[in-house]
């Protein structure tokens, strides 16, 4: 197995570094090392790739917390490369769900992994912030002392909130719960980027390819990104809602 110390202080070292980083997202341990024998410098895992590539919907009520889990455990055995989960909500509402879940994912030798603010409810698609905050400080907590790097998400741009002042506020405020790295999908464009990471003091992460347009590693690393996801493969690609109605609707039996 990896030495997961060693692959945490490199993972970290990326997030420090002077510019931004190109993160791909495996599925499954195949990807994995195809994508790692591309020359990639760490590997982040997709929550819709692993769904799909199971029949089932990219949601909180189709995924459950051993199966993703479990595939991040055979990713990060497929490679040498540092390896951070898309952990989706925390796996439950509870700020104790979500430490579990923390301490659960640095025990499959992850050194990283996000927690979204999503509720997965479409009347109301945002935690409150003080709970979305509770949520982060708890996974804050359970990360301190492992070698884990915790990523918070702000959704709202991705549930129909285009609201950047309070996708800031909420940022900040995960910051100082602990986060480690700050995550807020689905900006709009590469002043609302650049605006974002003047206004935080974590490294931030963006997504290319969700919708918009894209920019390339430079522009990103400019306006002050650090972390990024893959270029240009969502142009052509299906999109989501169409996915998602092709896969089975069963919901698992451990969501809590």
């Amino acid at each position: 197995m990896p030495d997961q110390t060693a692959q945490f202080t490199r993972f970290k070292a990326l997030h420090d570094g002077p510019g931004a980083f190109v993160i791909p997202n495996p599925w499954d341990a195949g990807s994995a090392r195809l994508l790692a024998s591309l020359g990639f410098e760490a590997l982040a895992t997709t929550s819709a790739g692993y769904a799909f590539s199971k029949g089932k919907r990219d949601s909180f009520a189709g995924l459950g917390r051993a199966e993703i889990l479990d595939n991040a455990a055979e990713i990060v055995a497929a490679t040498d490369l540092p390896v951070s989960a898309d952990l989706e909500d925390g796996f439950g509402a509870a700020p104790e769900i979500c430490a579990q879940t923390i301490r659960m994912a640095a025990a499959t030798g992850l050194v990283g992994g996000s927690i979204e603010d999503a509720t997965g409810d479409a009347e109301a698609p945002i935690y409150d912030l003080s709970h979305a905050v509770d949520r982060i400080r708890a996974a804050a907590e359970a990360a301190r002392g492992l070698p884990f790097l915790l990523t918070a998400r702000a959704e709202n741009y991705l549930w129909g909130r285009p609201d950047l002042a309070d996708t800031i506020r909420r940022l900040q405020a995960f910051a100082e719960a602990g986060a480690d790295v700050l995550y807020a999908p689905g900006l709009p464009d590469l002043e609302a980027i650049q605006t974002v990471c003047r206004e935080v003091d974590r490294p931030v992460n963006v997504l290319m390819g969700l919708k918009g347009k894209s920019y390339t590693v430079a522009e990103l690393s400019d306006a002050g990104a650090r972390r990024h996801g893959t270029f240009g493969y969502a142009a052509e690609a299906l999109p989501d809602t169409v996915v998602s109605a092709l896969m089975a609707q069963d919901k698992p039996a451990d969501r809590q």
